[in-house]
């Protein structure tokens, strides 16, 4: 994704993201993607362009979602060359071309190995990947010298302890429903500057972006698609009942909820 925090298209294995929730195929899920990419591509695109995209640069979107990052980095950002990779390329097939190409694949397979770039770039993926330690060394080999390898994926700042609102559980809910589901864990990726300094990056650095939750914005839009899509699994947790969470979709689509939004962690570090 390369899109959302729970996220825009990661390629991950059978049974993982894509497969058991938000299945690309069913109806609507580009559209729920697109309401994360609205949310924040524009702290993405700010970033990358902080970090020197542009022209002579090669670039991998890992997880490209609808393809909106990879799109801009093939045109307004002017780079050399885009590939976008996902298990499914569907949203991003119908865009390819000149620089922009897509890829189909697995980035868990132990041969997956598309090139080097100077700019490696993965947005809500790591966290649906239960060997992400694995992935994300692999990612960094993926690096040209001089490389950067920029990684984003949720943060939540406020909604796993209390007060017990409805709003908070229902947070609760969603991500120990996707933790059992496909995985997801969001608890780690507050140690993102560490890991990347771990595997001999440079220059490391990190920063959070939190949508305000006001009525019609795409992030709230894109917590009730979210929530719709997964209440059966959310219910089955125990954590919230079905009262509680109408209540919670209520607030949140109202305009009511006063608290913090999950965010986006972006980090980033150069090969040497």
């Amino acid at each position: 994704m390369s899109t959302d925090p729970a996220a825009p298209g990661p390629a991950t294995g059978a049974g993982g993201y894509g497969e058991s929730v938000f299945e690309p195929w069913r109806p609507g899920e580009g559209e729920r993607i697109d309401l994360g990419s609205l949310a924040y591509d524009h702290v993405t695109r700010a970033r990358l362009l902080a970090l020197g995209v542009g022209p002579g640069v090669r670039c991998c979107e890992v997880g490209a979602g609808t393809g909106t990052i990879a799109r801009w980095l093939a045109t307004a950002a002017g780079a050399d060359e885009v590939l976008a990779v996902d298990r499914d390329v569907r949203f991003v097939e119908p865009h390819a071309g000149g620089v922009l190409r897509t890829h189909a694949a697995d980035i868990t397979a132990p041969d997956f190995d598309p090139g080097r770039f100077d700019l490696v770039h993965a947005r809500f993926v790591l966290m649906h990947l239960p060997e992400r330690y694995r992935v994300m060394a692999r990612l960094r080999d993926l690096l040209a010298p001089g490389g950067h390898l920029v990684l984003g994926d949720a943060v939540d700042l406020t909604t796993a302890g209390p007060p017990d609102t409805p709003y908070r559980l229902a947070m609760r809910a969603m991500w120990q429903a996707l933790r059992t589901s496909i995985g997801t864990d969001v608890t780690w990726t507050p140690d993102y500057p560490r890991l990347l300094h771990g595997l001999g990056l440079t220059e490391v650095g990190a920063e959070v972006s939190v949508p305000p939750l006001v009525a019609g914005a795409p992030i709230t839009a894109f917590w009730l698609d979210t929530w719709d899509r997964t209440r059966e699994e959310m219910l089955a947790t125990g954590i919230i009942d079905a009262r509680r969470l109408d209540q919670a979709r209520e607030s949140l689509a109202t305009g009511a909820v006063a608290d913090l939004s999950p965010g986006l962690i972006t980090a980033w570090g150069r090969l040497p």
